[in-house]
């Protein structure tokens, strides 16, 4: 009797939390405080106050470790860190909810002044091709090509960056990249890289395509990282550049013109009209390529922001007991506290 009125419990509440499995919620130590020096304005009234730095990112269960490392070194090395103000992007249908998120955001940095919007993965779910490495093919890599609908239309301006960086100078000075008028979004540009490899020969053979695309820009089209950008908001709205890059996802779909997901679609909207930013902010390729992931050295030069793009990321190979030679620079700024740790690590 008692089986039975079990069985009726779960078929007529499918939807009780009984059934429903459940997600342990990650742990993280809390963070110094940083406070704003001298110099700095005052405190922001609101997310529209002009004096506010605003960085966009997104919050995914397996890259929130890296996240959550992300901003803690950009409020260590910010000059005013009291002036960030975080705009994070985050699955409608992820594993950890947008209340759970925001927990673990508030106890590890409990002044930090942030917003997360949620992000509806139907609005690209249809447009998705399939990439080189499934990860790729995840809804909220694409996340970026949306903020300007999603963020405050306050917000005329916003730094974009990807969940596995790790910053070691004050975001302020890119923050103050100049944007000329004919331009929307500025990022380091990599001219030596070979641009023809991000598209399919079909792309470069069709008379339509190839070179075409590119006839007109403001300069020679290049290699950029989508990983680390600063955007105009305002720009990007009055040019409609979300309904462009859809455009570029919906030809994907009936004829394959790239292989590398959420990229093409930005070379092929805006190379040849980026603004430059210097190399030191977005010292890529950390996490190794694509496909092996193997461990990668620092390009030459000045350093300000490291990126772990490709497929080894520096906490899962510090959990592997693997970790590259530049990972241990990452370690230093990972809140995660592991569920064997005895203790609570409650501040470091």
């Amino acid at each position: 009797m008692a089986i039975l009125l079990l069985f009726l419990f779960f078929v007529l509440f499918p939807s009780s939390s009984m059934g429903k499995a459940s997600h342990p919620l990650p742990r993280f130590a809390e963070a110094p405080q940083f406070r704003n020096g001298e110099g700095c304005p005052n405190p922001a009234i609101n997310v529209c106050d002009p004096n506010l730095v605003h960085i966009a990112m997104t919050l995914d269960s397996h890259y929130l470790r890296g996240s959550m490392a992300a901003v803690f070194s950009l409020l260590k090395h910010a000059s005013c860190p009291d002036s960030l103000f975080f705009h994070f992007v985050a699955s409608d249908s992820g594993d950890l909810s947008i209340p759970d998120l925001r927990h673990v955001l508030s106890s590890s940095f409990p002044s930090l002044s942030f917003q997360i919007y949620p992000f509806k993965e139907t609005l690209v779910s249809n447009l998705i091709s399939s990439s080189i490495r499934a990860a790729l093919e995840n809804p909220l890599n694409y996340a970026r090509n949306y903020l300007a609908d999603l963020l405050p239309p306050c917000v005329s301006r916003v730094i974009y960056l990807d969940s596995d960086v790790l910053a070691v100078d004050d975001v302020r000075r890119l923050w103050s990249t100049r944007l000329p008028a004919a331009a929307v979004i500025a990022a380091p540009e990599y001219c030596h890289a070979n641009f023809s490899r991000y598209f399919t020969p079909l792309f470069w053979s069709d008379p339509s395509l190839g070179l075409r695309v590119f006839e007109g820009r403001r300069r020679q089209p290049c290699y950029f990282n989508t990983g680390v950008m600063v955007i105009s908001l305002r720009r990007w709205r009055i040019g409609n550049y979300r309904r462009r890059i859809e455009q570029w996802m919906s030809l994907q779909k009936e004829k394959r013109i790239y292989d590398l997901g959420s990229l093409p679609p930005f070379l092929l909207t805006f190379a040849g009209e980026v603004e430059g930013v210097e190399h030191r902010w977005n010292q890529h390729g950390l996490g190794g390529d694509n496909i092996e992931g193997s461990c990668r050295p620092l390009h030459p030069g000045h350093v300000s922001l490291m990126h772990w793009s490709g497929k080894g990321k520096p906490w899962d190979r510090l959990d592997q007991g693997k970790p590259c030679p530049l990972d241990r620079l990452w370690a230093p700024y990972d809140l995660y506290i592991h569920p064997s740790d005895s203790t609570s690590n409650s501040s470091l």
